[in-house]
């Protein structure tokens, strides 16, 4: 029996560092779900063709190989605004959904991280974590995170990105962004990814002791 963590929420909320690093600590393979959406919209990119057309986009998320997701190369700004677009496409989120149920069947765990995770990819999964912070908090994240790169970055453009890129994931008509209703809520607005880490792992230490 595999063990499954689905941990969703917002972006910048802290749910991919707080993912791979509990991926790690229990042996189990992780999946960044989001970076199967930038792999789609990159090949479209890079095939110089519109993401107007929904029959093209569901052919490149066919193609994508999830052994292959590169963040450093998939985290782009362009990239991460095209993969937005496409995400709300039925016939690509069918796609990558399927893809990321096969990996979340792997032994002896797995840990996958996105907006859907608990209420559609993995609604079985044995343990469900709901991410989240505040929109300024986040974009504070984000905008230290793009200076520290050495980006140019305006904090309030990153906020109103934030909150658009929320109001998109949330207001989708497939798969929004939402808390399932067994999910462990995990607001990292007044916390660090220690306090963070520790709130999950316990979690999922009183999980694996059934």
């Amino acid at each position: 029996m595999t063990f499954i963590i689905a941990i969703d929420g917002p972006a910048a909320a802290g749910k991919g560092t707080l993912s791979r690093r509990l991926a790690e600590t229990y042996g189990f393979h992780h999946l960044d779900t989001g970076l199967t959406y930038r792999a789609t919209a990159k090949a479209l990119l890079d095939a110089g063709l519109p993401f107007d057309d929904e029959s093209l986009a569901e052919a490149m998320a066919l193609k994508v190989d999830l052994a292959g997701l590169d963040r450093s190369v998939l985290s782009s700004h362009a990239i991460g605004e095209a993969a937005s677009k496409i995400a709300v496409m039925p016939a690509v989120r069918r796609a990558l959904v399927e893809a990321q149920k096969a990996f979340s069947a792997q032994a002896p765990g797995t840990v996958l991280d996105g907006r859907d995770i608990g209420t559609v990819v993995c609604p079985q999964a044995q343990v469900k974590l709901f991410v989240t912070a505040s929109p300024e908090v986040r974009a504070r994240r984000r905008f230290d995170e793009m200076t520290a790169h050495g980006a140019p970055a305006d904090y309030l453009a990153v906020l109103a990105d934030i909150i658009r890129r929320d109001e998109r994931d949330m207001g989708r008509a497939d798969s929004p962004l939402r808390p399932a209703s067994d999910a462990h809520l995990i607001d990292t607005s007044e916390m660090g990814i220690e306090a963070a880490f520790s709130a999950a792992k316990s979690v999922i230490d009183a999980a694996l002791a059934h």
